[in-house]
């Protein structure tokens, strides 16, 4: 296949490292400006940041789209049958199975074609704000930071007793630094406008921190 690869720098290089495109032919550019006759297949790493690419994606339904989706509403892209939203987030790239989601008129077994050509393992939940890992691990990150401004444990304390506790490869500081700040921040905002639910309300240190961070 002839995959084209769009999204930041940093992204793209975590991408390469972590995900196997082997006999296929990728190329990346940073910013997508149109899509090309020859491709065959786009994957775009920065799509929740980058909404108005569905405009170019609506243009090209022939075309397939494995987006990063984690922040959008399906809401945003439930019309589109060609897009299939992933968990392209940094520090879950590499994650075997690949966490994907179907839009309302999306096609399983186009995806499971798509997969296999892909060579990738993939797991399908249903198409929500957060999908599921990431909703799950920034609320954690969100927990321990409630506990961090308690003063009850460092933040180094509170990685350790994770680890041991759950038996997970990082604790939540540790999460925080491989997905980024600012893409918690987000992930969990993005949930709690979804959903109302309180366990997503963010800590006042997280906003704190986020707010501090240089733009």
């Amino acid at each position: 296949m002839d995959i084209l690869v769009t999204g930041e720098a940093q992204r793209w290089e975590e991408f390469r490292a972590a995900r196997s495109t082997e006999g296929h032919n990728c190329t990346w550019e940073p910013e997508l400006q149109l899509i090309g006759s020859e491709a065959d297949l786009v994957i775009d790493l920065s799509l929740d940041e980058r909404p108005e690419n569905l405009l170019l994606y609506a243009m090209k339904p022939e075309v397939p789209v494995l987006g990063c989706l984690v922040k959008l509403s399906p809401s945003i892209w439930e019309q589109y049958a060609h897009i299939y939203a992933a968990n392209l987030l940094p520090g879950f790239m590499g994650m075997n199975p690949l966490e994907t989601a179907l839009s309302a008129t999306g096609n399983a077994a186009k995806l499971d074609a798509l997969m296999k050509e892909l060579g990738w393992e993939y797991q399908l939940v249903k198409a929500a704000t957060g999908m599921v890992t990431p909703r799950v691990v920034c609320m954690i990150i969100n927990e321990a930071y409630f506990t961090a401004a308690e003063g009850t444990a460092s933040r180094e304390d509170i990685d350790i007793s994770m680890k041991l506790g759950t038996n997970y490869p990082f604790g939540p500081f540790e999460w925080s630094k491989k997905i980024g700040l600012r893409n918690v921040y987000e992930v969990l905002q993005a949930v709690y406008r979804e959903t109302g639910n309180e366990r997503y309300r963010l800590s006042p240190l997280l906003r704190e921190e986020y707010e501090a961070m240089p733009f």
